[in-house]
């Protein structure tokens, strides 16, 4: 099977051509939006020819799907401070500093508004959440380990539990995404895994 357009990591000029297109790329979805992305725009944003960014990307879903799959390989791993509520207080703080960063949180804004209408968005972003979950749920495991959280406890929920609530407050409701809102998160979703609401049934 052939891989998607642009998800072939290369090395060299080509290493640094895509670094320069997808920085260019979410410079203009932090700008105009995913309905505003224009792959000619992109490609003069970076400095390169247009036609190597419809050779390589071909449309502005793979090109934001790209652009997606970078960013979840170069997010700040894991921490491991010892303790589950701890290292889930981390992850609530990197996911408001995410979405509080005035590049960042419109770039994101602009992609889950997409995933709301384009089916290939959505998948997109899924994976980018899934690869995301993934590194921080062995958080909540190691918790297991340790007796911290009930045996049979689903890492993966309580991953999610923590930044629910930061993204309902910076896509619904509009109240402050404070660093007293990341803790409360990370204290909720803790709570409530050491109540055994998570455990699988």
């Amino acid at each position: 099977m052939e891989n998607a357009p642009g998800t072939v990591r290369p090395g060299g000029r080509t290493a640094r051509v895509r670094a320069a297109v997808l920085d260019a790329a979410g410079d203009a979805l932090a700008d105009d939006g995913f309905a505003g992305l224009d792959l000619a725009e992109v490609a003069q944003r970076a400095g390169v020819g247009k036609t190597t960014v419809y050779r390589r990307w071909g449309s502005t879903t793979a090109l934001v799907a790209d652009l997606l799959a970078d960013m979840a390989e170069q997010s700040a791993p894991r921490s491991d401070l010892g303790a589950v509520l701890d290292d889930l207080r981390a992850n609530a703080h990197l996911v408001r500093r995410t979405l509080t960063d005035p590049r960042q949180g419109r770039l994101f804004a602009a992609v889950i508004a997409a995933a709301t209408c384009d089916a290939a968005a959505a998948e997109a972003l899924h994976r980018f959440y899934a690869v995301r979950i993934e590194e921080w749920a062995t958080c909540v495991e190691l918790g297991v380990q340790r007796g911290e959280l009930p045996a049979g406890t689903d890492a993966h929920e309580v991953v999610r539990a923590v930044s629910a609530p930061l993204y309902y407050r910076f896509l619904a409701c509009g109240d402050p995404l404070d660093e007293a809102a990341a803790d409360r998160a990370a204290e909720a979703a803790v709570a409530a895994a050491k109540a055994g609401v998570y455990v699988k049934a």
